[in-house]
């Protein structure tokens, strides 16, 4: 490892694990509920991205769920450490609030025990259920003080635990810009704890079902969307401490906010924040999965080298296997590259291991999970 007392290790923020045990239990506990978000997440993908993306999780499946093969991968990639966080598919915002809450002390307790498993390699991060806000402080202080996980793990929105069916879809939507999110907030403030910010779906649904739109187009829409719920609705100025990390760079945010910041300054609908849009950027982490030399470099300019932090969405095939390579291909300079790699989570206090200790049962080997 190159963590030396005096020279920071190289920290993949952004990667995730299966958790099949967790899986079983919400379908047995909720079974309509799961299947009709199985159908959904089918019609949002369409069928013939349904099909390559299963066969993509049957093949990466052990990367996932083995740890000898993550930490092999990990070697053969240059990274040190990961903070690992469940797959997206794992978030279950159709649970009510018993089950939500249980669903995210098992998802918790099952992160802790796969760090604990790897002293030295890994960090985790937990869930907590953005669909019930009121549940969320008591998740993440669970994630946070008794698993000693770094933070929690959201995604852009929750269709919300009141929503009827036949409601209407938007009905009941908790946004990032909620009021009933501000305890959480302010807990994950007070705590210093990371929220990681990753979508896992789209409203827009069928129609993005053609050409893996699902995943190419809403990720980076829905980081958009989220990240300018946060700042047009002031939140960052309320908690000018919080943790916030952006997967996928921020989506479309970075490179477009000149509109974001036109709309501030002329309607006062937009005037929600203290200072134009654009500023919050330098309040905000994002991850380097930019696929892209120009857009990371584009992404440095916008919020400063020094907010970004290596990302390879591992195991996924929308990730990247060598995401230190993309890194060096955007010709930062030496600083910048090496705060990307490594400095920024140093800073950020990203480090392996847990804030507490406890036992280590061994992680479950089965089961099935979508792309994140």
């Amino acid at each position: 490892m190159s963590g030396a007392d005096t020279v920071p290790p190289v920290v993949d923020v952004h990667a995730h694990v299966v958790l099949p045990a967790l899986q079983d239990y919400v379908a047995v506990c909720a079974p309509a509920e799961f299947a009709a978000a199985q159908e959904l997440d089918a019609r949002r993908q369409g069928a013939e991205s349904l099909k390559i993306s299963g066969a993509m999780i049957r093949d990466r499946w052990p990367r996932l769920v083995d740890l000898s093969r993550r930490l092999a991968d990990m070697d053969a990639a240059g990274i040190d450490v990961q903070l690992v966080s469940p797959s997206p598919s794992h978030y279950y915002y159709f649970a009510g609030p018993e089950l939500g809450a249980e669903i995210a002390r098992r998802a918790n307790t099952a992160v802790r025990d796969l760090v604990e498993s790897a002293p030295g390699r890994l960090a985790g991060l937990g869930l907590a259920p953005l669909q019930d806000p009121g549940s969320m402080v008591a998740a993440l202080e669970h994630a946070v003080q008794d698993c000693g996980l770094l933070g929690v793990e959201i995604g852009s929105y929750a269709p919300g635990v009141n929503r009827s069916p036949g409601q209407d879809p938007n009905a009941g939507t908790v946004e990032l810009s909620d009021p009933g999110l501000e305890p959480f907030w302010a807990r994950a403030e007070e705590l210093g704890a990371l929220v990681f910010l990753h979508p896992f779906g789209c409203s827009l649904d069928e129609r993005l079902d053609r050409f893996y739109l699902a995943n190419t187009v809403a990720q980076p829409a829905e980081n958009a969307v989220a990240l300018s719920h946060l700042i047009f609705s002031g939140v960052l100025d309320r908690y000018p401490k919080l943790r916030i990390l952006a997967a996928h760079g921020g989506g479309y945010l970075p490179g477009t906010l000149g509109r974001s910041d036109h709309a501030w300054r002329v309607r006062p609908d937009a005037h929600g924040c203290a200072a134009p849009p654009s500023s919050y950027l330098h309040r905000l982490w994002f991850d380097s999965l930019t696929h892209s030399p120009s857009e990371l470099r584009a992404l440095a300019a916008a919020a400063g080298a020094d907010r970004i932090l290596l990302g390879s969405d591992y195991p996924f095939d929308m990730g990247t296997d060598d995401p230190a390579g993309e890194v060096r291909a955007a010709d930062l300079s030496a600083r910048e590259e090496h705060g990307i790699l490594a400095g920024n989570a140093a800073a950020l206090g990203i480090r392996p291991g847990l804030r507490n200790s406890g036992a280590a049962p061994a992680l479950a080997t089965e089961g099935h999970a979508d792309d994140g």
